[in-house]
């Protein structure tokens, strides 16, 4: 028996900016990424002081070369294929398209690529997801403008919009407008293409609000203009997700996790309501946060989405008491307290499928419109044995409990059309830059130096994985012979 209904889309999901390589090549500009080192030499600080990075020269740039899924990308969907994957979610990278995000025309080996990509997907009966722009602001535009700081950046997404919406009408029916949206508080630089590290603290706070409105509006008008130029096509937000649990009973902790929860939900509520919420304007307020919002953003904004997507590692826990919240470890970015109930991985994330299932829960009952988990899975350290093989049972733990608990969310009476875990090949790490922390069901030989053959090899949870799409999810168990 399954959860799953029979049209499910199973598959995997990458980004641009952390696979593609292909540095400059064929015209392209350069990406947010392209100025950022290593976690050996300060990518967290280049992150926040990205035009100090500018200025430097840095040995290694992993983005440059990445594992130049650019030049392999007909082979590795085929291996995609051949797990069984019938969607994918990947990105278009804006500076391939526009190479300085305001140039007149789009290039034409940019969109020659990705004609290229996703027509080999329909090729291998693969249906693309595709992220517009995932941490992939260009470069230049953080130069000029500052990034999504500057209301000009609106129209010129438009453009870029306008222009892949129209090339690719007949190869992408889903889209999402901007990865994880709610990251712009937490990292400026990737997830709005700005610069925040000379400003007060309270100029920097009202830049990011200021930045995620633009986003804002920019998505609302996309999805618009995705709809006049085919009415087919289905338009979604996307959350960094993963429920705020409270240390205690206690009611104050109750409130802070409230509290946090709604600062990511903030952006989804505006996506898929069509306005401000009442709870985010009494923040600004409090906070002296005083945003620019146009009559005509406010009627720009009630073109809503068609669904909702979110990434999902794992839960989180806050407290109150500043006390308590000095323990916190690691995550997605955000801080949590250590829970007790959970176990956490070599990078120190908790791992909770059952936080999985509350999340889509409380997703689901919030807006209710379809959901789609578009990230989800397990980065550790993966050890290539001599006759290339990669045993990583723990991998397959943690997706087959996230999938039973996604599955156990359908039948709670969630709406979700499909999965795609995270890093389904291996790529290099958003955050720090490595290429040791592997989420995917291949791996790829290549260091966090850069060295290797970049040759692919299947794990023991490609064939799991495969296992999993053949029999609709009813069968997450790892067979051993499968992989002998």
């Amino acid at each position: 028996m399954t959860n799953f209904p029979n049209d499910f889309l199973w598959g995997g999901a990458v980004a641009a900016n952390q696979c593609e390589g292909a540095y400059l090549t064929d015209g392209k500009g350069k990406s947010l990424v392209d100025i950022l080192p290593t976690a050996d030499f300060g990518r967290w600080d280049a992150l926040m002081n990205p035009k100090t990075a500018e200025q430097k020269t840095y040995d290694y740039y992993p983005s440059h070369e990445s594992i130049d899924f650019y030049h392999n990308f007909e082979s590795d969907l085929e291996l995609m294929a051949e797990m069984g994957f019938k969607t994918f979610r990947t990105s278009i990278s804006w500076p391939r398209i526009f190479p300085n995000g305001d140039d007149e025309k789009p290039n034409k080996a940019g969109l020659a690529f990705y004609d290229h990509l996703f027509a080999k997907c329909h090729a291998l009966g693969i249906e693309p997801l595709v992220t517009i722009n995932h941490f992939d602001t260009p470069l230049a535009l953080l130069d000029k403008y500052n990034g999504w700081q500057d209301r000009r950046l609106i129209d010129l997404y438009l453009n870029y919009c306008e222009v892949i919406f129209k090339r690719y009408r007949h190869l992408v029916r889903y889209w999402l407008t901007f990865n994880e949206i709610n990251m712009i508080l937490h990292i400026p630089f990737l997830g709005g293409g700005m610069d925040v590290s000379e400003l007060t603290d309270q100029a920097a706070l009202t830049a990011k609000y200021q930045a995620a409105h633009h986003q804002l509006v920019a998505s609302a008008k996309a999805t618009k203009l995705a709809h006049e130029i085919d009415p087919d096509f289905q338009v979604g937000c996307m959350l960094a997700a993963g429920d705020t649990y409270p240390n205690t009973p206690n009611p104050a902790d109750v409130l802070e996790a409230l509290q946090a929860n709604r600062e990511g939900y903030f952006f989804i509520d505006v996506q898929a309501r069509g306005y401000y919420p009442n709870y985010a304007l009494a923040l600004f307020k409090e906070k002296g946060i005083h945003i620019d919002i146009t009559e005509d953003d406010k009627a720009s904004l009630k073109h809503t989405v068609d669904f909702i997507s979110f990434s999902y590692y794992s839960s989180r826990l806050v407290s109150a008491d500043p006390a308590v919240n000095v323990e916190t470890g690691e995550g997605n970015v955000f801080k949590s307290l250590k829970n007790p109930y959970l176990p956490t991985s070599s990078w120190g994330w908790q791992t909770d499928g059952v936080g999985l299932r509350i999340t889509m829960n409380n997703i689901w009952d919030r807006y209710q419109l379809p959901l789609f988990v578009v990230e989800n899975g397990l980065g550790e350290k993966d050890e290539l044995t001599p006759d290339f093989k990669v045993h990583d049972d723990y991998r397959i733990a943690y997706l087959a409990e996230n999938i039973e608990q996604m599955g156990l969310a359908l039948k709670d009476g969630v709406v979700c059309w499909g999965y795609t875990s995270w890093g389904c090949i291996d790529l290099v790490s958003a955050s720090t830059g490595e290429m040791a922390k592997r989420y995917g069901y291949i791996y790829v030989d290549r260091d966090n130096a850069g060295n290797g053959t970049n040759q692919r090899y299947k794990k023991d949870s490609f064939d799991w994985y495969k296992q999993v799409i053949a029999t609709n999810g009813a069968d997450l168990e790892h067979h051993q012979e499968v992989v002998q």
